[in-house]
């Protein structure tokens, strides 16, 4: 514990936080990080408070989920709601799954932040408060993250890395130094330390949800009004993932179609200007396919174990129009 909490001050800027003196709260959800936030708050005299240390294998603390169930998701609105409701009382709060790979910031601005929206809050004061970093350094996504981020990186001229689901394909960009930060929409991320060396290949909640507390104290702005700040500039996506049930014969016409017999067609009444069954930045297989248009995006892959599509999508001009993008994509599965 004390070996991690002291390197913490490599990657963070403590000194700020401390002296804003703003206030944080977290809950670890009864995780495996539950010992760490403490000892974080002491060593560097945060004002931290750590609002649940039950641990429990039964978990029967949490609050239910949608369906009822127990799940430990920081991304869940029913999950977080005991932390939504004690929002007001803290600048910045977050809690994190129990592994400590995934986190979830809560505002008072925005309540709970999506993942993508703070994935693109934390490029646009990253890559603008690490004087150290290189330059060069590049941002690395999923292909089914938002295009948000696209966005942020071409305001801050720096250059989009993406790549299929999956943080392993992060890893040689991270120990090579060619990549500054990376995240994927389900609300995983890492970034270098302050002086560009690798801080872990792996997702590690720790530091995104500390980093909320940096940015709100540097800036005077918590990360749900920053985000809102970069939509005025960028526009404002809606975003959503559908599960959609397939036939194996369905589920295999995703796996085998060509994308690219696709270009020009209409979706969600705009030409598709990209089409493609493999990642832009790493030429790895998606095992599906990504349509894009001017105005939004939408991917497809198969689920390995369920009778689902994954359809993943995203459209700038509204709800209205991401649910055409996805009648439209259905319609081509469908054959």
């Amino acid at each position: 514990v004390n070996t991690y909490v002291k390197d913490l001050d490599s990657i963070l800027d403590f000194d700020v936080i401390r002296h804003s003196d703003i206030k944080l709260a977290v809950d670890p959800l009864g995780g495996a990080g539950v010992d760490y936030w403490q000892p974080i708050a002491d060593r560097y005299k945060i004002n931290l408070q750590v609002l649940n240390k039950s641990v429990d294998p039964t978990f029967k603390f949490m609050a239910r989920d949608w369906d009822g169930k127990i799940r430990m998701d920081p991304s869940s609105q029913y999950v977080m709601s005991p932390l939504l409701e004690q929002r007001k009382n803290f600048d910045v709060a977050f809690a994190c799954d129990t592994d400590h790979d995934r986190h979830g910031i809560v505002t008072k601005s925005a309540g709970l932040m999506q993942a993508n929206h703070y994935l693109a809050t934390c490029i646009a004061y990253l890559y603008r408060h690490r004087p150290q970093w290189p330059t060069t350094l590049k941002i690395g996504k999923t292909l089914v993250s938002s295009q948000i981020i696209d966005r942020v990186a071409k305001m801050i001229e720096r250059e989009v890395y993406e790549v299929p689901v999956g943080f392993k394909w992060f890893v040689d960009g991270l120990t090579e130094g060619t990549l500054g930060f990376v995240g994927e929409e389900s609300a995983g991320s890492t970034f270098l330390r302050k002086d560009g060396r690798v801080w872990t290949t792996d997702k590690d909640s720790f530091v995104p949800s500390l980093l909320a507390g940096e940015m709100t104290a540097r800036l005077g702005k918590d990360p749900g009004e920053l985000y809102k700040d970069l939509t005025e500039q960028l526009g404002s996506p809606v975003y959503a993932r559908v599960d959609s049930p397939a036939s194996a014969e369905e589920k295999k016409r995703v796996t085998s179609l060509d994308a690219s017999k696709l270009m020009g067609q209409l979706l969600g009444g705009d030409k598709i200007k990209a089409a493609s069954n493999k990642a832009k930045s790493n030429g790895a297989a998606i095992g599906g396919f990504k349509l894009e248009t001017e105005n939004g995006w939408v991917a497809a892959r198969p689920s390995g174990t369920e009778d689902i599509l994954k359809i993943y999508g995203e459209s700038f001009k509204g709800n209205d129009h991401l649910q055409s993008l996805f009648s439209d994509v259905k319609k081509i599965v469908a054959g």
